[in-house]
C-alpha cells in the first residue's frame, strides 16, 4: 500500500469560510481542492428553523491538479480485535486475523476502518457496561500494520471501555504504527480533529462522529469521543460539523470522508434522519459517508455522485451469530479513483470465519451480492455484477 500518514493526528485550529456552496455535477472535478476553501463547509446558510437547510449555491472551483491519478481506497466496518479474536491470534501470526483478505487489503492505496476496541494492556473496565473490548498491543499493532491500515475511526461505543489510560495507549500505539485516527481524544477539540493521510497520491481527510453511548462523550476538558446527535435539524450538530469540515479543509484534501458510528443495532436500513443527515453531509462537501454500528449490511446510495455507505457491517469480530441477520457477512468497499475522478465503488463479499476476515464464496458471497442489491434498490442505486464482486458506478 502506498498511502501512509500524511499529517498524522494533529489538533488543527479551525478557520472561517463562507456559507454553503453547491456540489458539482458528475462531469465536474470531484476533489475538495479549492472547493472547501471556497466555502462548502459553511453552515451559516442553514435556515433558522430546525431541519430547514438552505439550497447550496454554485461555486467556482479549481480543477483537480494531481494529474491522471489512479487510486483505490478501502472502507470496512467494525474491526473488533479483543476477546476471543485476541486470544485466537495473540500467540500466532497477527496477520492471520485478516485471513484470505490480506493480500487484497495490502493492494489498496488506503484503508479506513472503525476500530471497535481499545488497544492497551491497562485500565479498568467502565462500570455497568455489558460488553468491554480491549486488544493486546502485542497483537493488535502488528495486525493493523500487516493490513496497511491508514485510518482508524475511534468515534464509537467501545474505545473508552477501559477508561482514559487505555484511550491514551490506543492513540499512541496507532500513531507509532503509522495509522492516523480521528473521533476520540483527550478533549472534544482533539476528538474532532481530522485524520489526514496520503493515499496513492490523494490527500484524504477523515472526520469521525458517533451518536452511540453518550457517557463516552468528550468535553472541553475531559477525554472521550466526538459524540453528537447526528441529525441535521440539530443546531449544535450543524455547528460541530461546520467546525470539523473547516479544520479538514486546512489540509486542502482531495477526498473528504465522514466516518459515522451511528444508529441502532440490527437495523437493515437507515432511518429517515440518517438518510437526511448523510445527504446533508454530502451537500456540505463530504465525498464519502462511511457508516457502521448496526452489525449488519445496509444499502449504498449514490447522492450527487458521492457514495453513502449507510452501514458496512462487521469486518472481523467474535460476536454471536444472530439468527436471520447474517451478521458474519459484510463487504470490503473499494472506492476507485481513475484518471483523477471518482469512478466506482466496488463491494467485495466478506465472511467472518474462525475469528478471521475471509473472502466469501459460494452461498455466503451470493447472499452478500443479493442483499446489497436489495438494500440499495430503494435509493435508485445502479448495482452491477463483475465477477465475484459488485460494482456501483459513481
Amino acid at each position: 500500500m502506498v498511502g501512509r500518514v500524511f499529517a498524522g493526528r494533529l489538533p488543527i485550529g479551525s478557520h472561517s469560510v463562507d456559507a454553503g456552496s453547491a456540489r458539482p455535477a458528475r462531469t465536474m472535478d470531484w476533489t475538495r481542492r479549492g472547493f472547501l476553501a471556497a466555502g462548502v463547509a459553511g453552515v451559516a446558510g442553514v435556515a433558522g428553523a430546525a431541519g430547514c437547510v438552505s439550497a447550496p449555491r454554485p461555486s467556482n472551483r479549481k480543477q483537480f491538479d494531481a494529474g491522471a491519478t489512479d487510486a483505490t481506497i478501502g472502507f470496512v466496518g467494525d474491526v473488533m480485535l479483543g476477546r476471543s479474536v485476541n486470544d485466537r491470534w495473540a500467540d500466532g501470526d497477527p496477520a492471520g486475523v485478516w485471513g484470505s483478505t490480506l493480500e487484497r487489503l495490502r493492494a489498496l492505496d488506503g484503508l479506513v476502518l472503525n476500530l471497535e476496541c481499545c488497544v492497551s494492556d491497562r485500565g479498568e473496565p467502565w462500570p455497568d457496561k455489558t460488553y468491554s473490548f480491549r486488544a493486546d498491543p502485542a497483537f493488535a499493532v502488528p495486525a493493523l500494520e500487516a493490513a496497511d491500515a491508514s485510518v482508524a475511526s475511534l468515534a464509537n461505543n467501545h474505545v473508552l471501555d477501559f477508561r482514559e489510560p487505555a484511550l491514551v495507549d490506543t492513540r499512541t500505539h496507532l500513531v507509532a504504527a503509522g495509522v492516523a485516527n480521528a473521533g476520540a481524544g483527550p478533549s472534544r477539540d482533539a476528538a474532532l480533529a481530522p485524520a489526514v493521510v496520503d493515499a496513492g497520491g490523494l490527500t484524504v481527510a477523515t472526520i469521525a462522529l458517533t451518536d452511540q453511548w453518550s457517557p463516552y462523550a468528550a468535553t472541553a476538558t475531559e477525554a472521550g469521543t466526538a459524540f453528537a446527535r447526528l441529525d441535521r435539524s440539530d443546531p449544535v450538530t450543524r455547528s460541530l460539523v461546520r467546525d470539523a469540515i473547516d479544520r479538514a479543509s486546512v489540509h486542502d484534501p482531495d477526498l473528504l470522508v465522514a466516518s459515522l458510528h451511528w444508529g441502532p443495532n440490527w437495523e437493515t436500513s437507515p432511518d429517515p434522519t440518517q438518510v437526511a443527515f448523510a445527504r446533508w453531509l454530502v451537500d456540505r462537501g463530504v465525498d464519502v459517508v462511511h457508516g457502521h454500528s448496526a452489525h449488519v449490511l445496509q444499502g449504498v446510495e449514490v447522492y450527487r455522485g458521492r457514495p453513502i455507505i449507510y452501514d458496512a457491517g462487521d469486518f472481523v469480530d467474535d460476536y454471536v451469530h444472530k439468527e436471520g441477520f447474517h451478521n458474519k457477512r459484510s463487504a470490503l468497499f473499494e472506492l476507485v479513483v481513475s484518471g483523477g475522478r471518482l469512478d466506482a465503488l466496488r463491494a467485495v463479499p466478506i465472511e467472518i470465519e474462525a475469528a478471521a476476515a475471509s473472502l466469501a464464496d459460494g452461498d455466503a458471497a451470493a447472499w452478500v451480492r443479493t442483499t446489497m442489491r436489495e438494500r440499495s434498490t430503494p435509493f435508485g442505486t445502479t448495482v452491477e455484477r463483475a465477477g465475484d464482486r459488485l460494482v456501483i458506478p459513481l
